[in-house]
């Protein structure tokens, strides 16, 4: 049996490596990565989908955000057992993907809003949801409801004329020009 004599390779630490030098070689003279955020503001890239916002303006109340977010972090509560009927949209910022699905379908355009906001941080759960509440029209025969005043006000707004074809919008048209 003949014993064979491996030869050993000695390795060098990784600090003495070529490669491993030039890398930090070139990491001590260049600029840093990061930005000194507490001390300077970042500002966000074109683009950048940040936290969700109503404009409590430009929302109608109509709920279609709602439909089609996919992580459905967007409650629609509507109130009908009161004197004045409301409906609440709730965004629950903790449980959003910010996809930008709701701001893409809003009727609208300007009803829910991405900002340029990244910081989502608080120590309640209300410091998580973003609320808009609408007033609700409900039938005068039934008492279902039938949409928000501010949806069919809008609804007006874009059908001009041809909205005295609906008897539910003329009477809304009605209301507001008297």
């Amino acid at each position: 049996m003949s014993l064979r004599k491996k030869r050993v390779r000695l390795k060098l630490p990784a600090l003495l490596q070529p490669r491993v030098l030039m890398q930090a070689l070139r990491a001590i003279f260049s600029r840093p990565y990061t930005t000194d955020y507490p001390a300077v503001d970042y500002r966000p890239p074109a683009g950048f989908r940040g936290r969700v916002r109503f404009n409590a303006e430009a929302c109608i109340g109509c709920g279609a955000c709602a439909e089609v977010c996919p992580s459905k972090c967007i409650d629609v509560v509507d109130e009908t057992d009161c004197d004045s009927p409301t409906r609440t949209l709730i965004q629950h910022v903790d449980a959003c993907i910010w996809c930008g699905q709701c701001e893409r379908y809003c009727p609208t355009g300007e009803g829910i809003r991405m900002t340029n906001e990244y910081v989502a941080t608080g120590r309640r759960p209300e410091d998580f949801e973003e609320c808009v509440e609408k007033e609700l029209l409900l039938c005068e025969v039934c008492g279902e409801r039938l949409a928000p005043v501010d949806q069919l006000r809008w609804l007006v707004r874009r059908l001009g004329p041809l909205a005295f074809a609906n008897p539910t919008l003329m009477l809304m048209a009605g209301q507001d020009l008297g």
